[in-house]
């Protein structure tokens, strides 16, 4: 944990399975008080049950990529979607002054392409309505039938050290983005301006 000149944002929250568990974010992400809730196997029930532990962490940042386990036990895209959904309002009630970057599931094998995007589309119309920043990975890994590029895995499922960066080259700008969007999850109210001006 760097608790050096970068962590002026507060610490990072990166939450997901062994794709998450698996990056050298310290290494990555320099700068960045990374905390890393990445566990291997996990699927979105998974992190419902242990969403205390990333809350408990006070995080000022948090970012979620979870589900492509769920596919591989057989689960719909609706479960995937309900429970990530559940991630993120849990998330924007117990920390409502964090920024909160929803990334898509990623691409593996072209046979869960069409599961994937549907979850992905329902994640990303759901992201605005709890303030969290969308990024969607799909562009940066997919092949045109939903493959997951073999340049960036060995397995169509895990990343290698280019998938790896195909993924950090896309996520340091979306954190930027997320730091930038209102926290709040209050309805927005204009101010007053009645002679004020």
């Amino acid at each position: 944990m760097s608790g050096g000149w970068g962590s002026e944002h507060g610490a990072l929250a990166l939450v997901g399975d062994s794709l998450t568990q698996g990056g050298d974010w310290e290494a990555w992400l320099p700068g960045e008080d990374v905390r890393n809730f990445g566990v291997a196997g996990d699927t979105t029930d998974d992190v419902v049950a242990r969403l205390g532990a990333v809350i408990d962490e006070h995080p000022a940042t948090v970012a979620l990529m979870i589900g492509t386990n769920d596919l591989a036990w057989r689960r719909s895209a609706e479960h995937v979607v309900r429970n990530v959904e559940t991630i993120l309002v849990t998330l924007r009630k117990e920390l409502p002054e964090a920024r909160i970057l929803v990334q898509s599931v990623i691409p593996r094998g072209h046979e869960f392409a069409d599961q994937i995007r549907d979850i992905n589309r329902h994640l990303w119309q759901f992201a605005p309505t709890v303030h969290a920043a969308w990024l969607d990975l799909w562009p940066a890994m997919a092949l045109e039938d939903g493959e997951l590029n073999p340049a960036y895995t060995d397995d169509r499922l895990h990343l290698n050290e280019e998938g790896y960066r195909a993924w950090v080259n896309e996520l340091v700008p979306g954190l930027e983005r997320a730091r930038q969007l209102p926290p709040n999850s209050r309805a927005i109210q204009l101010p007053d301006l009645g002679g004020a001006a």
